[in-house]
């Protein structure tokens, strides 16, 4: 396993355990919007952080200019649903339930993504052997949720 390997898989799990504790932030505030904004706040905090001790230099007034008008504001849309998501569902359908149905979505559209290179990602087409894996992980999410 190559060390990007395993910083994906601390990534994984810390996504785990932020979205629990954060879902019982929600919980206990009574709104699991409260939960997701005091998190999304604290993640900006964190992360302009990193970026000013991290970063020598920023990008060029033509660099910003350049980034289609979208960009600027999708991603935080669909993150702040995905996260809201998590925060309503996990105590209702517990982590590992959420967490499974969620993962399942993401390599779905993953899959889809790869395979026609949006957002000029790197192509990987759909073949069988990665049709058998999605088959597979749906088979190994419905019986992770068997009861």
């Amino acid at each position: 396993m190559s060390y990007l390997s395993l910083f994906a898989l601390m990534g994984g799990a810390a996504i785990a355990a932020q979205a629990s504790m954060n879902a019982q932030l929600g919980v206990l505030l009574k709104n699991s919007l409260i939960g997701t904004t005091i998190a999304f706040a604290f993640s900006g905090i964190f992360t302009l952080i990193a970026v000013i001790v991290s970063t020598n230099h920023y990008p060029q007034p033509e660099a910003i200019r350049s980034v289609p008008l979208y960009l600027w504001f999708t991603g935080g849309a669909l993150s702040a649903f995905g996260v809201a998501m998590f925060y309503f569902l996990i105590p209702k359908m517990g982590v590992g339930t959420m967490m499974s149905f969620a993962l399942t979505g993401q390599i779905l559209i993953a899959i889809i993504a790869s395979h026609f290179g949006w957002f000029d990602l790197p192509v990987k087409h759909i073949n069988v052997v990665r049709f058998s894996g999605v088959v597979v992980l749906i088979a190994g999410i419905l019986l992770i949720n068997w009861e």
